[in-house]
């Protein structure tokens, strides 16, 4: 699907062989403050929502992909989620897993490519995001991608015995894709 090929990074879905590659994020402790996870998941747990991955985003309200490089190695993951058709919108989240692979261009052509996927294939009027306020990398990232802070939710997130801020971000589709 052209609509999912940049430059430098790609858009699939999940494979079976990505089990260990979700496995890690999954469970990588650094990371579960961005997806509130405060739980591990067993590779039993990953091997059955692979299982059931390839289902329609109009039955699950969901969508995960995951951002490959053109050396076709899995570098992240970017996720449709709370997709709620009658609105027309839904959330958007994303990972790129490892420091290395970080401001090169992967995670803003991965958003790139999901939001026009979104507008043009989902017929969407409008996406959203949760970012904390300390998340400096991923509020540049959105606000270059065209989304506005519409909010703040105060003491919002109790993370390792702290309150912290989030802010709801929004982009509305104002473009014929």
């Amino acid at each position: 699907m052209l609509t999912l090929k940049g430059i430098h990074t790609y858009l699939r879905p999940l494979e079976p062989e990505d089990l260990t590659f979700i496995h890690d994020i999954e469970n990588d402790e650094s990371i579960w403050e961005i997806s509130n996870t405060i739980t591990p998941y067993s590779k039993y747990l990953i091997k059955q929502y692979l299982e059931h991955a390839h289902k329609d985003i109009f039955e699950v309200k969901q969508l995960r992909l995951v951002i490959c490089n053109y050396k076709h190695q899995a570098i992240g993951m970017i996720d449709v989620f709370d997709f709620d058709f009658k609105n027309r919108r839904a959330g958007i989240g994303i990972l790129v897993r490892d420091t290395e692979n970080r401001q090169k261009g992967h995670g803003k052509e991965a958003l790139e490519l999901l939001t026009k996927y979104c507008f043009k294939h989902l017929d969407l009027h409008q996406l959203y995001c949760n970012i904390s306020a300390d998340n400096t990398a991923s509020l540049a990232l959105f606000k270059s991608q065209g989304f506005m802070q519409i909010g703040l939710k105060k003491d919002w997130n109790f993370i390792n015995g702290i309150y912290k801020n989030e802010y709801l971000f929004q982009l509305i589709n104002t473009d014929v894709y």
